[in-house]
Order: C-alpha cells, then sequence, then structure tokens
C-alpha cells in the first residue's frame, strides 16, 4: 500500500479534498460546498464521505497516515476552529476530534495561511528558506509566518491573523466585529468594495458600472483592469498601495527573505504586484530596502490548498 495523506482546506463558499503523496503528487481530488448544513457534525459526516466516495475501490491501496487541515480561525494547539467569521458555526468547533471519528490517525490543523506556508516550505518555493512569510488573499486575508526554519504558531495558537491589524481608524466594518482591518481593503471582498467606493465617489466610464455587488468579482475586476478600464485599474493601485505598506510594517517583525502572495487575487499577477512592491519598498526602514522578494506562490492553481493541508501531515511525521 502507497503512504498518502488526506488533505483538507475549509473555505468560506468550498471546501477542497484530496489524497497526496510524499512528493505531492496529489493521486485524487474534489470539493462540496462548506455551507449547506446547519450542523457542524452533520457537515464533516457529509465531507468524509465524499473522500471515501471519490477514492471508491481504490481506498483500499491507500495507507492514510494523517489528516491535514487548512481553516478559518484554526487553533493548531487545541485542534479547534474558534469563532471563525466567514462560517456559519459559530464558537468553539472541535474539528480534530471530529475527523478522528472517521479515520484513526493523527489529525493537525492550521488556519489556512498556515497551511499554505508549511506547503510552500515543503513543496513550493520556500524549500531552501527559513525565514519568509506567505500571504493569502481570497475571501479575506490569511497570513503565515515563518522563522528559523519554524512556522509560529504563538501562545494559544493563533498567530498570523495579519488580516485583522489595523490600517485605517475607524475605517470598513470588518466581519471580525473590528473596524478598519486590512482584509477588508485587500482581498477579493476588499478589492469589490475599494471598486463601488470609486464608482461612488468618480464620474468615469466603467464596464464594473451598474454590476451588482454580489455579482461582481475579483475575476471580473481584473479582466476589466486587463482591458484598460480606469477604475479596475485603480482599485488594483489602491490594494496594493495599502497591502505594500502594511507589508512594510511587517517586514520588520521576522526580517523575512520573502514574502509569498497566494490566492486568487494574486492570479492578477503585476496588476496587483506593481503597486505592492513600489509601495512596500518606499514604506521601509531603510535598512530592508531592496532585500525583500516579493514572489507569487510556486503552488498556485486548484491543488495548491490541497498540497497546502496535507503538507501539515508530511511535516509533523518528520519532526515526530
Amino acid at each position: 500500500m502507497k503512504d498518502v495523506t488526506i488533505g483538507i482546506d475549509i473555505g468560506g463558499t468550498n471546501t477542497k479534498f484530496g489524497i497526496v503523496d510524499k512528493t505531492g503528487h496529489v493521486l485524487f481530488q474534489g470539493r462540496m460546498p462548506t455551507q449547506e448544513h446547519a450542523d457542524f457534525k452533520e457537515y464533516i459526516s457529509t465531507l468524509v464521505l465524499t473522500i471515501r466516495k471519490g477514492m471508491g475501490q481504490n481506498e483500499g491501496d491507500f495507507n492514510i497516515v494523517g489528516v491535514g487541515i487548512g481553516a478559518p480561525n484554526a487553533n493548531y494547539y487545541n485542534g479547534t476552529i474558534e469563532h471563525a467569521v466567514n462560517l456559519r458555526w459559530k464558537g468553539v468547533l472541535p474539528l480534530a476530534d471530529t475527523i478522528k471519528e472517521h479515520f484513526d490517525v493523527p489529525v493537525v490543523i492550521t488556519n489556512d495561511a498556515n497551511a499554505a506556508a508549511i506547503g510552500e516550505m515543503v513543496f513550493g518555493g520556500a524549500k531552501a528558506m527559513k525565514d519568509f512569510i506567505v500571504i493569502t488573499l481570497g475571501t479575506g486575508l490569511g497570513s503565515g509566518f515563518v522563522a528559523s526554519g519554524k512556522l509560529i504558531h504563538g501562545k494559544y495558537g493563533l498567530a498570523g491573523e495579519l488580516g485583522h491589524t489595523l490600517v485605517k481608524q475607524d475605517g470598513r466594518s470588518c466581519g471580525c466585529g473590528k473596524k478598519g482591518c486590512l482584509e477588508t481593503y485587500v482581498s477579493a471582498t476588499g478589492i469589490k468594495r475599494t471598486v463601488y467606493k470609486l464608482l461612488a465617489d468618480h464620474l468615469e466610464e466603467s464596464e464594473l458600472r451598474g454590476i451588482p455587488f454580489h455579482d461582481l468579482t475579483s475575476k471580473m475586476i481584473t479582466e476589466s483592469a486587463e482591458r484598460g478600464d480606469i477604475v479596475a485599474l485603480a482599485a488594483f493601485e489602491y490594494t496594493g498601495k495599502i497591502l505594500g505598506a502594511k507589508l512594510a510594517d511587517t517586514v520588520v517583525h521576522t526580517d523575512p527573505e520573502a514574502i509569498f502572495i497566494f490566492g486568487g487575487l494574486s492570479l492578477a499577477g503585476d496588476l496587483l504586484f506593481k503597486p505592492t512592491i513600489a509601495h512596500l519598498e518606499e514604506n521601509l526602514m531603510p535598512i530592508f530596502r531592496g532585500k525583500v522578494k516579493v514572489l507569487p506562490s510556486y503552488l498556485q492553481g486548484q491543488q495548491a490548498p490541497i498540497i497546502g493541508a496535507s503538507s501539515l501531515i508530511w511535516d509533523f511525521l518528520k519532526k515526530s
């Protein structure tokens, strides 16, 4: 039998899962909606059933050595999801223990950005690095910090919530209960809010004008910017300005070799990276200028969150 891990990425909209071998090859993958079940345990049961159904008759060929999970507000130490803003289930959710009811193997959970950071270190562009940061840009903004070759979990297992640091006093309302959080400006949702602010403040013609908020996507904004739409271009410039300035503040904490940017919004390429790098350099403390690389994640693509989550187990087994 082949040693494999199950990698699960729990997102606000979809849950992605797959079977991954120790070389990072995804042998099987699938997805299901995250928010359809009102009961958390029912959601987990459906997820496990879907995974087993996907493996089908091949399940006997796999020796499952562990389950790695990236999830919002995941506590590495307790194996719990704690008061996640973008999930329908509130309070503290016993994720690891619930998964262990179905798979009698080690279960390691952390937030999605930490999983991406381990994935970058095990299978991606940070293989030769000991100090780096991963920023994930999805519905919200997550971050994972690696210093001296170790992922920083913090005292209570909740380190790396850069998305909920302040960028503007009394700014945009955030689902966490605060105002002015970074992710309300820099994320797929944040750039949508920026577009609508720009449309309200300016009279320029834009192909984005008239699109209902819930129908607008970050991909649509990217495509409009590529066609030269003035509002879409301004939205990326504004997003990069805020992200670059915040990353300049962040650099002084861990002195990273590189910052990897991961997630759907990062697929905009230079539209996001150019203003981000420019404003990072402009705001950096002089001794750091020209030293910190800003790079797209090497694990971009549909399989990346699965590989990142599964790498938690390979990393765990390596250190055990």
